[in-house]
């Protein structure tokens, strides 16, 4: 087929399947505009062909494609790019979340939303809310302190604070990006915790943005809450690239 899209399955994470792989790559070339809105893709077994695997595996990518509302089936006539609209959900490709250009692709978009979620907690939090934060902040040192890592509690506290903005969808959001956020936590407080300067780094951080909240100053929130996420950013950016594989394997 002359000037057809090229048809690459990348190798993506070591616990990856070939599904994920062929769903991950068409993707790709949906994004990338070369099967743009409105495109027919090619048959299963032109795709099985191409992509040198089994009309099973295209089956079940194309399948996972249709339940996310990016393509869809016309009795007949074959499966075709939806346009998009209301409908097409947000969504981020699980498979390539452990890489670490991704990981840090996560965090840029959370530092935005970081920010504005702590900036309105501090306008709107209510006094229960503010001793709830608190606590939260507090459970994060309990955790370590009895031997723990302190993921689900740091998770915790960023989720308390954007309860706090009254902002039903600010909350939606984060539960969303939790998914993903849990094992970019997780490799980020590994890091930190082979230095103690580390630890107290990011203790000092998540301090700032809970007093900010208390103080009721939206700016220093919004501050607090944007250095702690650059802050977060440069730390997995500068890990050994040895011991992020380690982690990412576990």
């Amino acid at each position: 087929m002359p000037n057809a899209p090229a048809f690459q399955v990348e190798p993506l994470t070591a616990n990856a399947t070939m599904p994920d792989r062929v769903t991950h790559a068409l993707l790709e070339l949906i994004r990338s505009g070369a099967y743009p809105a409105k495109s027919r893709l090619p048959s299963e077994t032109e795709m099985a062909q191409r992509f040198g695997v089994s009309r099973t595996v295209i089956r079940e990518a194309v399948s996972r494609l249709k339940s996310e509302g990016l393509v869809e089936s016309r009795q007949g006539s074959g499966v075709f790019v939806r346009e998009i609209g209301p409908d097409t959900p947000f969504r981020i490709d699980p498979t390539v979340i452990d890489s670490v250009q991704s990981v840090l692709q996560v965090a840029e978009l959370r530092r935005g939303m970081e920010a504005e979620i702590a900036a309105l907690a501090a306008e709107r939090a209510t006094p229960e809310q503010v001793k709830d934060i608190r606590a939260r902040l507090q459970a994060i040192d309990d955790a370590v302190a009895a031997g723990g890592d302190g993921v689900a509690p740091d998770m915790e506290f960023h989720r308390s604070i954007a309860r706090a903005t009254a902002n039903p969808h600010f909350l939606a959001l984060w539960d969303f990006l939790g998914q993903f956020l849990k094992g970019t936590i997780s490799i980020s407080r590994a890091w930190e915790a082979r230095q103690e300067a580390t630890r107290s780094q990011v203790r000092a951080e998540h301090k700032a943005i809970y007093a900010a909240i208390a103080a009721r100053d939206p700016e220093a929130a919004r501050a607090a809450a944007r250095r702690h996420m650059e802050m977060a950013s440069q730390r997995i950016s500068t890990a050994d690239p040895d011991f992020l594989k380690e982690q990412r394997g576990k």
